[in-house]
């Protein structure tokens, strides 16, 4: 099994992307507007053919509170490891 595309909530999508770009060094792979939002996603400049981190945003309200009590909580949802 190979995993092409994760998610990764976010709750705004052009902040995030510029997080993404500006400060982590991925790059823009694919952005489609689907209405409100789009499908958004980054790779690793290294391995663009690698997993799409997709930055999908919370506009689910369960998702919205699941979301923020881990904020809340001090539990950072996501990690990566790096061999670099």
């Amino acid at each position: 099994m190979k995993i092409t595309v994760t998610s990764v909530p976010v709750e705004d999508q052009d902040k995030a992307l510029a997080f993404y770009t500006d400060v982590l060094g991925f790059i823009k792979k694919t952005e489609v507007p689907l209405g409100e939002y789009k499908w958004l996603t980054v790779v690793s400049p290294q391995e663009q053919a690698g997993v799409e981190l997709l930055l999908e945003p919370m506009a689910f309200e369960p998702a919205r509170h699941y979301q923020q009590a881990l904020k809340d909580a001090g539990i950072h949802q996501e990690s990566f490891v790096s061999s670099t």
